[in-house]
């Protein structure tokens, strides 16, 4: 595909114009912000098997990390601060690179069932507490770290996004056959994939790896 060119002319780049674009915020948009966690963030939180993570690195460039475990898995250590486990992954160190870089975080917390979300905005900090690890641990496994969050903002975020995608809805469940395994869209765009009997040793490695890895 050629590389797609913006016209200059539509490009918004300014407060200003971006405003322009739409009415006033809703008052109770503003309002509902809180700069702690009230019982009922602590609730969805302690519900909440699944969030996403953003961060910045120092030059600014973004990274969004997903991050699951059973409900439960993020711990309020009270009303301005929250613990998440990092549990064994690529050892890319993403989001823990740009956490020691830039403190500065975002999470939306999202429970199965739920159409709307919770978002929460703070400063992280990796930590190597074996106190905090301790209570984090699943299977006898204890976590190498946890991230502690020292939450500056935490609000309720509604449905829209949710219903618009149907992700609930089984109908709308899509048949993840109809696309390459992990493992070979990885080596289709690096090493080249094998085909036959390799390639399903090379899936089912991976799918070994999973039940051995995950903690």
């Amino acid at each position: 595909m050629s590389p797609h060119e913006m016209n200059p002319d539509f490009v918004v780049a300014d407060e200003a114009a971006l405003r322009a674009l739409f009415p006033p915020t809703n008052d109770f948009a503003v309002r509902k912000v809180q700069t702690s966690l009230t019982r009922n963030a602590r609730e969805f939180i302690r519900r909440a098997p699944f969030l996403c993570l953003g961060t910045q690195s120092a030059d600014g460039t973004a990274d969004v990390s997903p991050r699951g475990d059973p409900p439960g898995f993020v711990r309020v250590l009270d009303d301005h601060t929250l613990a998440i486990p990092d549990r064994p992954g690529n050892n890319r160190l993403d989001s823990l690179s740009n956490i020691i870089a830039n403190p500065s975080v975002g999470l939306l917390f999202i429970v199965p069932g739920f159409d709307d979300t919770l978002r929460v905005n703070g400063q992280a900090t990796l930590v190597t507490d074996p106190d905090l690890l301790n209570t984090m641990s699943v299977h006898d496994r204890v976590p190498r770290l946890a991230i502690v969050i020292r939450v500056t903002s935490a609000f309720m975020h509604c449905a829209k996004a949710f219903r618009r995608s149907r992700l609930w809805d089984p109908d709308a469940f899509q048949d993840r056959s109809e696309m390459p395994s992990l493992i070979k869209i990885i080596m289709e765009e690096t090493t080249g994939a094998p085909e036959g009997d390799e390639m399903r040793r090379l899936e089912d490695g991976l799918e070994d790896s999973y039940k051995k890895s995950m903690y």
